[in-house]
């Protein structure tokens, strides 16, 4: 499990503990569904107050322009997303979800968000209209909310096919509430997705370590927030998240994580 949260992949990890790639997949499947159990029945009643939300970018078994013409329109067949929240004080992660990019996720994700909420607080997401409605279905009037809104310049290079355009400024747009400016910004949820690119092998771009199971995909990530969580230490905080923000009193070890499988 430890190979697994530090990048290495299946494969990897089975010849690097000398075990079959078969133990190592019912490892990820049989973690991954307890870590998300665990997530959704403790990481509830949070007293968080800035929150950014956002989207990353991975796919399944093929990319979209790859994808067999019979398997075509199938989640879990080219792009899937990954929708993540983080509380930029504690570092917490309260909620993410794997979908598309459009409104039915952008709702069960908002939602979901919501329900681990004990208190009023600032939203801060980037300019994905989808949000506006999802905000307003499942927290009301009861937010303080804000978008921000990147602008980009022409892009003058070609070979720039995975990185967007120079940003050459940034919009903050007031939707809902009084959200202060202070705390308008992505930027900690931006670095929450260079982490999980980081530590988790499928979100490698340009290599053929992408899932080819979505429900592989599910199960690598649920993992992940779960390690993150509980048993990283922030360099900043000095604890993990999940200290941080008074839900354990104390560092997981990975025999710990390991064991809510049993």
């Amino acid at each position: 499990m430890g190979m697994l949260v530090e990048g290495n992949s299946l494969r990897a990890t089975s010849r690097l503990a000398d075990v079959s790639i078969n133990t190592v997949t019912k490892l990820l499947v049989d973690l991954g569904t307890a870590c998300a159990d665990y997530h959704d029945e403790h990481v509830n009643n949070l007293r968080l107050r800035y929150i950014q939300c956002d989207e990353i970018w991975a796919f399944c078994y093929a990319k979209d322009k790859n994808v067999p013409e019979n398997k075509r329109g199938i989640f879990g067949y080219g792009d899937v997303w990954t929708w993540v929240a983080i509380d930029a004080e504690t570092k917490l992660v309260p909620s993410f979800m794997i979908g598309t990019r459009g409104a039915q996720t952008a709702k069960a994700f908002i939602d979901d968000l919501a329900s681990r909420l004990a208190n009023r607080v600032q939203l801060t997401t980037d300019g994905h209209r989808v949000y506006l409605q999802a905000v307003e279905d499942a927290f009301g009037k009861d937010i303080d909310y804000a978008m921000l809104v990147k602008l980009y310049g022409e892009d003058q290079k070609a070979d720039t096919r995975y990185s967007p355009a120079e940003c050459i400024g940034c919009r903050e747009i007031g939707i809902m509430g009084r959200p202060d400016p202070k705390h308008i910004s992505t930027s900690y949820v931006e670095r929450q997705n260079l982490t999980m690119r980081m530590n988790m092998r499928r979100f490698t771009r340009l290599t053929n370590a992408f899932s080819k199971k979505v429900e592989n995909h599910f199960a690598m990530v649920a993992i992940h927030f779960m390690h993150y969580n509980f048993a990283r230490i922030h360099k900043t905080l000095r604890v993990t998240p999940a200290m941080a923000a008074g839900i354990t009193d104390h560092v997981w070890s990975l025999e710990e994580i390991a064991l809510l499988a049993n």
